[in-house]
């Protein structure tokens, strides 16, 4: 288990110092957080509205952060390319979440034009029915994706990395909100980016 742990910290320093210089992004990696604890909590009351909380809310601000606000380029603070540190990203980088986006997108576009997508469910014949047929959607997608990427992990690395990976996604809200609680408050000071975010990890 000390292994396991020590794994699970080693990851969550290298997401955070590699994918979160950006004081925005941060903040909204807060914003996000704090949805998917309310999201959390109403999965054991209504896990479709979970699903379309953790999709529209934490999902969008939290990619839009990567996609939109994260730097790009050379990365002085680690000494590391962008391209080498997609390349060694453990979980979904940047081109395995456009292609995860992308079927979260199409998802409602099949829903819509295609009722009961032939015969595979019931049509849905309001607007509420269809919205509760597209968070049962990405509910699956949710599910599916966290296990295609963990299972895929057992076999390109191992089945440690794969589980601390998991552990690493399901418990990111609660270690967001602790790590990132103060971003709101650096932005407002008027910086953009975080220059030292290993200091601020640690």
């Amino acid at each position: 288990m000390r292994n396991f742990f020590e794994a699970l910290r080693t990851q969550r320093f290298d997401d955070h110092r590699y994918y979160h210089h950006s004081r925005i992004n941060q903040s909204l990696h807060l914003i996000s957080a704090i949805s998917f604890v309310v999201a959390y909590a109403m999965l054991f009351i209504d896990p479709v509205v979970s699903a379309l909380i953790a999709w529209l809310i934490s999902m969008t601000t939290r990619q839009s952060g990567h996609f939109f606000f994260e730097p790009l380029g050379y990365d002085e603070v680690n000494q590391a390319t962008q391209e080498h540190k997609e390349e060694i990203k453990v979980g979904y980088n940047l081109s395995r979440k456009v292609v995860l986006l992308s079927i979260w997108a199409a998802m409602p576009l099949a829903l819509y034009a295609q009722p009961g997508l032939f015969g595979l469910i019931e049509t849905w014949e309001t607007w509420t029915e269809l919205t509760r047929q597209i968070g049962g959607a990405w509910l699956i997608l949710g599910v599916a994706g966290l296990l295609f990427r963990t299972i895929h992990l057992f076999f390109i690395k191992d089945i440690q990395t794969g589980l601390v990976w998991m552990t690493k996604i399901l418990t990111d809200p609660f270690h967001d909100i602790v790590l990132y609680h103060k971003a709101p408050l650096y932005l407002l000071r008027g910086e953009l980016i975080d220059n030292n975010p290993k200091q601020m990890y640690h």
